[in-house]
């Protein structure tokens, strides 16, 4: 049997009311069978088929920082669920005037049914859902991106046909993106290796927590700091941009400290002919990625950014629904 041909609604109905700030709190098993509901609802959403899982309630949408995927296809995927999705700014809250996000998230919960929330600090969202009485999910902190892990481990089933057994390859900054990638992969049985220049790996603590998870699924993560052993056959390469928002005064440092890791034709010549290119996006070509490498035919980023949709939409229809 393959892993998502089947979704046991028992295990996806015990997920509500459950915050998602990251996936170390998920068993394995529901990580997969969130997999499995994303899938059945993105095959709905292809027949025009969208279930009200979410009729009658609100989420509220909660931005530090500036966003497109994040914000759209939570939207979207909301209303594709009749629900209604409230969007908020952080300047526009009074948590931009100094209101402890504690005191928020107790009077949001006098009104929503779940919020979700881009921040700078991940102990901010965890103030948050300590407070919350409603579920709450972490749309990106500085540590972990939970949501776009999902997505991407969707789109490389939907490529590959499986995911036990497979290796990807992760070249570029050890951050928030990689962390919640790496559990994900841990808890499917992918095996990773992790190329990061020295001064910016993966954080020990998580490294230690998702190497446990991952040998306890039958496969290892792996960390080098160079390029070319961690693509090395390689089924999947995945990188993200060498400068995230609120980095911007490190531009000049990390174009330094990153030389060498940038995925190109010489770097993928060391991984699986059929090797699958992934990119959170946005993407800074000819910086982290060849343009011929992100629009070439082994990249499927715009797949994996549709797919931040129909996870997104199997997070919120378990946790809410």
């Amino acid at each position: 049997m393959k892993l998502l041909e089947y979704v046991n609604l028992e295990v996806v109905q015990s997920l509500k009311g459950k915050d998602l700030l990251t996936w170390f709190d998920y068993s394995s098993i529901e990580v997969k069978q969130l997999l499995g509901l994303a899938t059945n609802l993105k095959s709905l959403a292809k027949s025009n088929v969208h279930p009200p899982l979410l009729a009658g309630k609100t989420v509220g949408l909660i931005f530090e920082k500036h966003s497109t995927r994040t914000r759209i296809s939570f939207e979207v995927g909301i209303n594709q669920l009749g629900g209604h999705a409230m969007y908020m700014h952080a300047r526009d809250l009074q948590i931009g005037r100094g209101e402890p996000i504690s005191d928020t998230g107790k009077v949001l919960s006098g009104y929503m049914d779940g919020i979700m929330i881009r921040a700078h600090s991940h102990k901010m969202v965890e103030e948050l859902a300590d407070a919350a009485n409603i579920p709450v999910i972490n749309g990106l902190t500085d540590l972990y991106h939970p949501c776009q892990a999902l997505a991407d481990v969707l789109t490389i089933h939907e490529v590959k046909g499986y995911l036990p057994g497979l290796k990807l390859a992760y070249v570029g900054d050890g951050n928030n993106v990689a962390n919640s990638l790496l559990i994900a992969c841990a808890h499917l049985g992918i095996e990773v290796s992790i190329a990061t220049p020295k001064g910016f790996e993966i954080d020990e603590n998580i490294l230690t927590k998702v190497q446990k998870l991952a040998v306890s699924n039958g496969t290892n993560i792996m960390t080098t700091n160079d390029p070319i052993v961690a693509v090395k056959d390689a089924d999947i390469i995945y990188t993200d941009v060498w400068t995230s928002m609120g980095q911007e005064e490190e531009t000049a440092a990390r174009l330094q400290a990153f030389k060498g890791y940038q995925i190109n034709e010489d770097l993928v010549m060391h991984a699986k002919s059929d090797y699958l290119f992934l990119h959170c996006l946005p993407a800074h070509r000819e910086e982290e990625v060849a343009t011929s490498i992100i629009d070439g035919p082994n990249s499927a980023v715009f797949e994996q950014a549709e797919n931040r949709l129909h996870a997104q939409k199997a997070i919120l229809a378990s946790i809410l629904s």
